[in-house]
């Protein structure tokens, strides 16, 4: 593969990513600031987004080491919350299946909401690109340089703007994720855990520990593995013109240039 078209594909990837990264900056440094407030170190937080890598599970982690809560309590909140990538990684597997153990481990890790939403999509254009991985790459690599920057600016000067988490930044993210959600509702099973997962959210806020949200999470991936597993089980619905949709992991077919039309009218080829 010559390294033009590598290169070309990793920069296609941080591109498409451009207006995500915009959206988590503001959300990566309201990270660091929370951090600043807590007893965690300063270290701490950075390791954190080194290592864990997942903007959701940091908030909620920080926020509950700062209440005092049990390791186990902490772990098992953030795991289920992190759980929704599970679906992630089986829309993606049939295009990353060829790869070896150290690209899927790398590109598993650089996963997050926004790059999926951007790979997805590039996938769903192009099902058979032999970069695809580099533009996977390109995506993710760039949201993570974007997250450990905005994370250690929010690091050291969130002491210096005590009053950064009221300023409305993290309105930004709350749009990012509108961005994600909406067209993905476009197939069934993510509509129905999008519902399901905003119902239980809004009827659970109450509970102490944020186990609202852990509730609401459970809930509308089971939803949506329910619904999937069905959808496959019978064969996937018919649409209006005959043919079938094989659900989270279905490639629609080309309308431009009618490939794929084969895989559409037996389920995908997911």
């Amino acid at each position: 593969m010559p390294v033009s078209s590598r290169a070309a594909s990793f920069a296609a990837g941080a591109r498409d990513t451009l207006p995500m990264i915009v959206g988590a900056a503001p959300f990566g440094l309201i990270f660091g600031a929370l951090v600043a407030t807590t007893p965690l170190a300063t270290w701490h937080g950075q390791l954190m987004s080194l290592a864990v890598f997942a903007g959701s599970s940091q908030f909620i982690a920080a926020g509950l080491f700062a209440t005092g809560v049990g390791y186990v309590v902490l772990w098992t909140t953030t795991l289920i919350v992190n759980l929704r990538h599970m679906l992630y990684a089986a829309n993606l597997l049939p295009h990353v299946r060829h790869l070896n153990l150290r690209w899927r481990a790398l590109l598993g890790f650089l996963l997050t909401d926004e790059t999926f939403a951007v790979t997805s999509s590039h996938f769903h254009r192009h099902p058979d690109d032999p970069m695809g991985q580099w533009y996977f790459f390109g995506s993710g690599l760039s949201m993570y340089i974007n997250w450990q920057v905005w994370t250690l600016a929010g690091l050291l000067f969130g002491t210096a703007f005590p009053r950064l988490q009221t300023l409305g930044l993290d309105f930004a993210m709350v749009a990012t994720f509108i961005a994600i959600i909406v067209p993905q509702m476009a197939r069934m099973p993510w509509a129905i855990a999008t519902v399901v997962a905003g119902a239980s959210a809004y009827l659970c806020q109450g509970l102490p520990y944020k186990l609202g949200l852990l509730v609401a999470v459970t809930l509308g991936i089971a939803a949506g593995m329910l619904t999937l597993h069905a959808r496959r089980r019978d064969g996937g619905r018919a649409s209006p013109t005959g043919k079938r949709d094989g659900g989270l992991g279905a490639n629609p077919p080309d309308e431009r240039t009618g490939l794929r039309s084969q895989e559409s009218t037996t389920g995908g080829a997911q």
